[in-house]
């Protein structure tokens, strides 16, 4: 067997409290914009800063988050995160001034970052390289379940008319956040290193070895690149294109929405039978020309010349396409991630990740908001040059990569698997 049957019950319960974390973020965060703005009567400019102080606190707290990870092991920080977010929650349903809810919301943001990594590498550390690409494959499967299913429930417990349905709404959350304590508290975590010593290795030098890692950093620029071409331009660049451009009505933008989801729950799996045997560096590069196809639809159903039903069909396959490339990613990505850590750094690494992603979900919109919105062609031009930008990092990253890091099933037949770019490590084996 691959894993034990400790680990085996531990990534269950891992696996339940990414669908309930991602529960609770669907279930509130869409409606943050008209809680804050029209139901507490805040306006518009506290609730977009609302929405920026959740990016804010991300990358505030991401920094720090690996290196309490790396020290005290995730499931530590994740109950700390899971506390910090309820109590945010809470008082976010309750708070009817400016100021307590900027403060509300940076609690939440702050612990909803914190949960990424120490959930990836709860992962990471109760998984093998045989079964790391499945495992993450499920998360973000649970992930977007989650998330479909909680905004759905949210959407018909909310009434604009009365500030107490968002307040039972913030309350729900915040009851699964503490039942997810609940839930995490029962894992039982494999034995993995943990670095006690502080004064030689402090944050700094766990970050300066980290960036002293050239294919980790290459990752993470690729990685930069990934979120900023695709999860940055959904709810702001893209939505703006389909609109303006395009024509697309809001009924018609929530079905590419769905579409988006729909994609990658029914789609998941078979991919991952698909890319399995692959160079992970190939799918990744798969990945861009598969969205470069994308950003082709997106131009012909803004700039072309065809029929609002055409239009309509190619902006939701747009969507989709972007949902089958997620769907490559996410037993690819984060399993090199995990590869590329050195023994007892996975947190660290996961956190570094997080980060980059935050800060591509920060300046995404920024950029590609304006840009969709009135430079129609240049917006299309410019994110159909990223994609393909992305193939040729990914090319790029997979001269650096070692045979098993890139095809980790190699792993299977050697029993070896090279981890931090350096150093080879026995994959633990068992009857």
């Amino acid at each position: 067997m691959n894993v034990t049957r400790a680990m085996g019950a531990a990534m269950r319960r891992i696996h339940v409290g990414n669908a309930l974390s991602a529960f609770g973020l669907g279930f509130t965060v869409p409606y943050l914009y008209v809680y804050v703005a029209q139901v507490r009567g805040l306006g518009a400019v506290t609730a977009g800063l609302v929405l920026a102080v959740f990016a804010v606190a991300a990358l505030i707290v991401l920094p720090f988050a690996g290196r309490a990870i790396v020290r005290r092991g995730p499931l530590p920080v994740l109950v700390a995160a899971l506390v910090t977010a309820a109590l945010g929650a809470l008082s976010l349903g309750l708070a009817g001034a400016a100021a307590t809810v900027l403060l509300s919301a940076a609690a939440l943001g702050a612990g909803q970052a914190v949960m990424q990594p120490a959930l990836a590498t709860m992962i990471v550390d109760c998984s093998t390289a045989d079964t790391r690409s499945r495992a993450f494959a499920m998360q973000f499967f649970l992930q977007n379940l989650g998330l479909g299913v909680g905004g759905l429930i949210g959407g018909h417990l909310v009434d604009t008319t009365r500030a107490s349905s968002f307040t039972l709404l913030f309350a729900i959350e915040a009851a699964v956040f503490l039942l997810l304590v609940g839930v995490v508290a029962t894992v039982r975590m494999p034995h993995s290193p943990r670095i006690e010593d502080a004064p030689a290795r402090s944050a700094k030098g766990g970050w300066k070895q980290l960036l002293g890692n050239r294919t980790m950093v290459q990752l993470c620029v690729l990685g930069f690149v990934l979120f900023f071409a695709c999860y940055g331009q959904f709810e702001s660049g893209l939505s703006a294109y389909g609109v303006e451009a395009a024509g697309i009505s809001t009924s018609a933008l929530g079905t590419a929405l769905a579409a988006n989801t729909l994609m990658i729950v029914v789609a998941q799996f078979a991919v991952l039978r698909f890319v399995e045997r692959r160079r992970r560096s190939r799918v990744i590069a798969g990945v861009g020309l598969i969205w470069a196809v994308a950003w082709l639809a997106a131009g012909y159903a803004g700039l072309g010349h065809g029929s609002q039903e055409m239009a309509t069909a190619a902006f939701v396959s747009t969507y989709a396409l972007f949902g089958l490339g997620e769907a490559m990613l996410s037993p690819t990505v984060a399993p090199l991630v995990a590869d590329l850590a050195p023994e007892g750094m996975a947190g660290q690494y996961n956190s570094a990740f997080a980060l980059v992603k935050q800060l591509a979900l920060a300046v995404g919109p920024a950029v590609g908001g304006p840009l969709g919105a009135s430079l129609h062609a240049p917006y299309v031009v410019t994110f159909l040059l990223f994609s393909l930008g992305i193939t040729y990092l990914a090319l790029r990253l997979g001269r650096q990569l070692t045979a098993v890091q890139d095809q980790p099933w190699l792993a299977r037949s050697s029993r070896v698997v090279t981890r931090g770019g350096a150093s080879t490590e026995p994959v633990a084996a068992e009857a």
